[in-house]
């Protein structure tokens, strides 16, 4: 019974949480699953099994054939408790600033974009560059920090003199913490982590082209986030619908209803353009109010 409601509590907690909330709960549910599979298999003197390599991204072109889907796949694995820890806070602290700029959806599409970013320059520079050809053939990665980055530098991007609060460091604009990230990596491209330093270029390379082509009124992120409603719809058309009911009331109420409803909507339409155009600090706190309760719908 404790574990029924426990997993029933992680279960509402999980569907209440924002974007954020949800892709941690994602990404440890499946570190989780994994480190106790592992540990039993261990404990059992078992063989490894090979099927955790089947969700890593593999560096060698002729095994990324046979396992395509872990172009997606590898940006929810991670290596230790170490690499999902700073992995998850980044996500964390850089995920909900980035709420304050964008939607929800932007998010869940970015985080997917940058993931497949990181992971195509990988896979690109460990086949074209003489450095990786004696590593090309055995290199896998795996984590969600490309897909972090193109959080980070798409928040960058939108609000580049942001102040962000550090702990003994004081007030830093958060456009210099993603040009300290991205030059770091740049710095740590031949390094024992090279594919991964690599791979969060391609994912800043995503979130400066996200945040960059939004500006212009082109949404990177709309394909994805086309796919994914697909999927989700179709998991939900799955599911035994509801018998409809059919409730025949005062027109006059319907009509007043659809008019309210119009009238918010053109209110969360000027809000966003004028968030779009002069930034968040623009709004008024009702504005924000708006906003936000738009958001929860």
């Amino acid at each position: 019974m404790a574990a029924g409601r426990f997993f029933t509590d992680l279960k509402r907690r999980f569907l209440q949480g924002d974007i954020v909330v949800q892709l941690l709960y994602i990404n440890v549910g499946i570190f989780l699953v994994v480190a106790v599979f592992n540990i039993v298999t261990t404990l059992c003197a078992l063989p490894p099994s090979g099927w955790i390599n089947w969700l890593e991204l593999p560096a060698w072109p002729e095994t990324f054939v046979r396992q395509p889907w872990s172009l997606f796949t590898y940006m929810f694995m991670h290596a230790d408790v170490f690499h999902i820890l700073f992995n998850m806070l980044w996500l964390y602290w850089f995920g909900k600033l980035f709420l304050n700029f964008f939607s929800s959806k932007h998010l869940r599409g970015l985080y997917v974009l940058g993931g497949i970013c990181g992971g195509l320059l990988y896979l690109l520079a460990y086949n074209v560059f003489p450095y990786f050809e004696d590593k090309v053939y055995y290199s896998r990665l795996l984590g969600a920090s490309a897909s972090v980055l193109a959080i980070v530098v798409a928040a960058g991007v939108r609000e580049p003199n942001y102040p962000v609060q550090f702990m003994f460091i004081g007030t830093v604009r958060l456009k210099y913490i993603a040009i300290f990230i991205v030059v770091l990596d740049l710095l740590f491209m031949t390094s024992s982590n090279a594919g991964g330093h690599i791979a969060h270029l391609g994912g800043a390379l995503s979130g400066w082209w996200f945040a960059a082509g939004l500006s212009k009124g082109h949404d990177a992120t709309r394909w994805i986030n086309k796919v994914l409603d697909w999927f989700s719809s179709w998991g939900n058309f799955r599911r035994k619908k509801p018998k409809m009911k059919v409730h025949y009331g005062d027109k006059q109420q319907d009509y007043d209803f659809n008019a309210r409803r119009k009238e918010r909507e053109a209110e969360v339409d000027r809000i966003l353009d004028k968030l779009r155009k002069s930034g968040y600090g623009s709004l008024t706190e009702e504005e924000k109010k708006r906003l936000f309760d738009a958001s929860k719908k």
